[in-house]
């Protein structure tokens, strides 16, 4: 590193103001900060409580992802294989293709009881989404610091993690690159950067590919990465399916299947174990507010409660327990990394109440009372982002009348 850190050095006069790159000292930046510490720090007294920087913050996202990276990849590739395995005309065809063709050719096969080829067989899939994401994205915002003069800092990087997370594994890079670019210059970029968006960045891709790009988005072709096998997720099935207050299983998963993340649906959303891994790490350094996991949390088990008790004739999926709710799509996944967004949510402790409960409020009310969209809680926190700021504004001018009150009331 010493031999990197002398390259980096002798590079800097040439991308510092009045070099001959100084247009460029936004990249460079960004590479000499994402290796080392930041060269300026503060001098001085300052008001800073601890060392949590951008740099340590987006670090500790990242950290909390891992499980889910991990299972992304195994799991994509258990998916594949498992049927694959099953059926020799599939799998010929696959080994006709190029991802086929490198696991072959690395002396794997369509095994699903091999952990090796599952991993290599799912990172075939999921490692070219994650590298057009960060490529497009980094690019874009790269552009608008250089435009902008700003320092590019390490956003990106936890946006670039969270999308291909959300994605399903069939899905054509270009629509990757499509959606990666609405995010960040739509969802983000427009409104001035990095901590100045009100939308999700990641989310604000993923709605735009979903809406833009249905047919690979959503259906039953889209789940599990083999071109010519339907597989629909536990949660679209759910909805078709007659449900009771005893149900164990859907389309061949039980409940523990879906809360290990063993079922077909997006990359690295489908294990709920992960995700609370993911929420640990997050609500222990602080990062995360516990607030809006546990508002969330609590709100959609109680909307649920009650649907469950209305009923519906024609509707199955308001006889939908509690406890599916919770290990199905993307709930887990989108109340630990999404609702929890510290610039995109509520700001304030109390706000954060709020927040949390009317995403999950919308989340079911999305989910079982219009389930032609299933995944309700993408489209509930990026609802919830919209009203974040004026649920803030709410909560301070309350806290400035009962101030005044009470300052009031000291004067007398």
């Amino acid at each position: 590193m010493r031999a990197v850190r002398r390259i980096l050095d002798s590079l800097h006069p040439h991308f510092e103001k009045g070099g001959k790159w100084e247009r460029l000292y936004p990249l460079y930046e960004g590479v000499d900060s994402f290796l080392f510490s930041p060269g300026s720090v503060t001098g001085g007294k300052t008001h800073l409580r601890d060392s949590l920087d951008t740099k340590r913050m987006m670090s500790t996202v990242i950290v909390a992802l891992l499980p889910c990276v991990a299972m992304a990849l195994w799991n994509t590739g258990f998916q594949a294989n498992s049927v694959l395995s099953g059926d020799a005309l599939l799998a010929e065809a696959a080994a006709q293709q190029w991802r086929g063709a490198v696991l072959l050719g690395l002396g794997l096969s369509f095994d699903p009881n091999s952990f090796l080829a599952n991993v290599v067989h799912g990172g075939l899939y999921f490692l070219p989404v994650y590298v057009v994401c960060n490529l497009v994205g980094g690019g874009w915002e790269l552009v608008f610091c250089i435009v902008r003069r700003h320092e590019l800092n390490e956003g990106m990087l936890v946006s670039g993690m969270l999308l291909p997370l959300t994605l399903p594994p069939s899905i054509p890079l270009w629509q990757v690159a499509l959606g990666t670019s609405f995010g960040v210059v739509i969802g983000k970029e427009v409104f001035g950067g990095s901590g100045r968006n009100f939308l999700n960045p990641a989310l604000t891709a993923r709605a735009f590919l979903y809406f833009n790009n249905a047919t690979s988005m959503v259906g039953d072709r889209v789940w599990v990465a083999v071109d010519g096998h339907s597989a629909a997720t536990p949660l679209g099935e759910l909805a078709a399916v007659d449900v009771s207050a005893a149900v164990a299983q859907v389309g061949g998963w039980d409940w523990w299947d879906s809360f290990l993340g063993v079922t077909a649906g997006s990359m690295g959303e489908t294990s709920a174990l992960a995700c609370l891994f993911g929420a640990v790490v997050l609500i222990g350094t602080g990062i995360g507010s516990w607030r809006i996991m546990l508002s969330l949390f609590v709100s959609a088990s109680a909307w649920t409660l009650l649907l469950n008790q209305i009923g519906s004739e024609s509707n199955p999926l308001f006889a939908l327990p509690v406890h599916w709710h919770w290990v199905v799509g993307g709930f887990a996944f989108g109340t630990v990394f999404m609702a929890t967004d510290p610039v995109s949510a509520a700001m304030t402790r109390t706000g954060q109440w709020y927040y949390g409960a009317l995403i999950g409020f919308m989340t079911i009310l999305v989910r079982v009372i219009n389930p032609a969209y299933p995944e309700g809680i993408m489209l509930a926190i990026l609802f919830g982002n919209i009203f974040a700021p004026l649920i803030d504004y709410f909560v301070l001018q309350s806290n400035i009348r009962r101030r005044q009150k009470r300052g009031g009331e000291d004067a007398e």
